[in-house]
């Protein structure tokens, strides 16, 4: 093993989004390997991670914030200014400062400027496309001003190739098969209960409602579904944000109520999920459906197939970087037709069972460890110079 770093990660929020269970897992990975790690994360509700993680954990204050999302994104990169005060950043000393977005990218960016840390990397999980110009020149920065950038797929490796001229290694996803499995642990039952998953069949997906996870189109879909199974549910758990999408949410629950969609009902929305219900609310599912239109990986993707479901997804990167025709079911994701159609086709066990058996090689090729190694590789590269 090459010798022991002490490694710093920053994340924007506790909240379970793609970027910072990638922190969680890539910490606890690095962790086993011998590395130190201490993970930074902004925690807006106070709660933390809702997880144990074995390395150090630093929750940063969020303060609240009245106003546009520029004014936002301002506070939350002076609030990761704020808590790296000189005192702190002098009795906390790393070898290695690694930003996960754009917000602590900005932070560690000025504190270079400003000499109070050696040099910093930053893994781009996918590249926001802002009407803001502020929003725009911070991602730029977030983007530019790194040391060194890191990329989780071959799409978005090659945006920032095409639209940047920078050049980011790979380092891969995961999925933690200890906590994402078909195995049941008695807690189902409840689960079902407490959130009133009673119809059948149970479609799941994760990420809330907003635009790029296509909720609208969605809905659509399952509406049809539900012409030919009436007893049909779609559950949308997750949620958490930092952006509002209060007007595409309202759509939304407009467009439910025209088609007679009843929240609830055929409809439900547990929110935000606990580590423990969100493994157990795919071991309830009987098929994931994940339309997405934008995604910098669909680490949801990799979960619901370690926890033996058949999936159907975007036809398009970055998941037909690592899913086939034959390990899932790829659909034009502007099409509600084509979606609907998809979601009765899952269902049929004669398509089901080859599904699932072809997608657990995925599970295999893409392992914490594995990235954790990679990520050492590129450390070393920055420090070696």
């Amino acid at each position: 093993m090459s010798q022991s770093l002490r490694i710093a990660l920053f994340v924007y929020s506790t909240q379970p989004r793609g970027s910072v269970v990638h922190s969680l897992e890539l910490g606890e990975a690095l962790q086993a390997l011998g590395h130190q790690v201490s993970l930074y994360a902004l925690d807006k509700e106070g709660k933390g991670f809702g997880r144990i993680f074995t390395g150090k954990s630093h929750l940063i204050n969020a303060q609240p914030v009245k106003g546009e999302i520029e004014i936002l994104i301002q506070q939350r990169i002076h609030d990761f200014l704020d808590y790296l005060s000189d005192e702190h950043l002098q009795s906390h000393l790393y070898d290695c400062y690694h930003a996960q977005d754009c917000l602590s990218a900005n932070a560690l960016a000025i504190l270079r400027s400003h000499q109070k840390i050696p040099h910093f990397i930053r893994t781009v999980h996918h590249i926001e496309a802002f009407n803001s110009p502020y929003l725009q020149d911070c991602q730029n920065r977030s983007l530019q001003e790194p040391d060194r950038c890191l990329c989780v797929s071959s799409y978005w490796q090659d945006q920032l190739r095409q639209k940047y001229q920078i050049e980011a290694p790979i380092v891969l996803n995961g999925v933690n098969l200890q906590r994402f499995s078909p195995a049941c642990d008695g807690s189902e039952d409840r689960l079902k209960q407490t959130l009133q998953l009673t119809g059948r069949p149970l479609f799941l997906t994760v990420g809330g409602i907003e635009p790029r996870k296509n909720s609208l189109t969605l809905l659509i879909a399952f509406a049809q579904v539900l012409l030919r199974f009436p007893q049909a549910q779609l559950a949308i758990a997750g949620g958490a944000t930092l952006f509002d999408y209060h007007t595409y949410r309202e759509e939304f629950f407009a467009l439910a109520d025209r088609l007679g969609i009843k929240v609830g009902q055929s409809l439900i929305l547990p929110g935000i999920l606990s580590d423990a219900e969100l493994a157990a609310i795919y071991r309830v599912a009987d098929a994931f459906v994940f339309p997405s239109l934008k995604e910098g990986w669909g680490l949801v993707l990799l979960e619901a197939i370690a926890s033996g479901l058949p999936v159907v997804t975007a036809n398009q990167p970055p998941f037909t970087e690592f899913l086939s025709s034959q390990q899932a079911l790829l659909v034009n994701p502007e099409s509600a037709q084509d979606i609907a159609q998809a979601m009765m086709t899952v269902l049929q066990p004669e398509i089901v069972r080859p599904l699932i058996q072809n997608s657990q090689a995925v599970c295999s090729r893409y392992s914490w460890q594995t990235s954790a190694k990679m990520h050492i590789e590129q450390y070393n590269r920055l420090l070696t110079g």
